[in-house]
């Protein structure tokens, strides 16, 4: 048992520490319906003094700009002026990391993964779609093929709770087996493409740096 909780608490150190590295540094479904990431900020941040009126557009770089529609951008501005630590550009980096784990961890049925990157009521969704796909002895070979384009359609700054939405445009390959192996649905030959938005979220007066995945939708 003591050797069982120590490997326990060995996984979930290593999830943070990856998490930590991959979401905040500047540097994918089956066919059936699912729930609609952690993100350490660059302490080196861009945004780190308040915008003094005006367009956002005069404390970021246009390259991350391109990434952000107009409709988010005065949310962005309200978290950078809330957090001085956060750099839009490693958010949208580790966002697509985080997309790729949250897929694959729901793909494998890792539900510790997928409790560390998701709040409850996402995690819940996630593990009785992964519990229901076992009752029917079915199991899942997907692939994340390529991420084609991040962009962030959404964003607020609200009682200390931060909120972004993305939207991510992929192609992913799907196929799902029965418990006796035989496909019985999808390919592995040919990509779909997919759309989904998911926001994430995080209190920026927290001790801990992570956001957590707070909605998924498809589009």
């Amino acid at each position: 048992m003591t050797f069982t909780i120590v490997l326990l608490a060995l996984v979930a150190a290593f999830l943070g520490l990856r998490l930590y590295a991959v979401l905040g540094k500047r540097t994918g479904h089956e066919q059936e319906p699912v729930a609609r990431r952690p993100i350490e900020a660059n302490k080196a941040a861009l945004l780190r003094q308040p915008v003094a009126g005006g367009d956002i557009a005069s404390a970021l770089p246009a390259h991350d700009l391109s990434n952000v529609d107009m409709a988010a951008q005065s949310g962005i501005k309200a978290i950078s002026n809330a957090d001085r630590g956060f750099e839009l550009g490693a958010f949208v980096e580790g966002s697509k990391t985080a997309y790729k784990m949250v897929l694959e961890a729901y793909w494998k049925g890792d539900k510790e993964a997928l409790k560390f990157l998701c709040d409850d009521d996402v995690y819940a969704s996630f593990a009785e779609a992964i519990d229901g796909r076992a009752a029917r002895g079915e199991t899942l070979e997907n692939r994340l093929v390529r991420i084609d384009e991040v962009r962030i359609v959404d964003a607020s700054y609200d009682h200390l709770m931060a909120r972004i939405s993305v939207r991510f445009d992929a192609d992913i390959a799907a196929m799902v087996k029965d418990a006796d192996g035989n496909i019985i649905g999808g390919s592995m030959t040919d990509a779909v493409e997919t759309h989904d938005i998911w926001t994430f979220m995080r209190d920026v007066k927290s001790d801990g740096r992570n956001w957590k995945l707070d909605e998924t939708d498809s589009v």
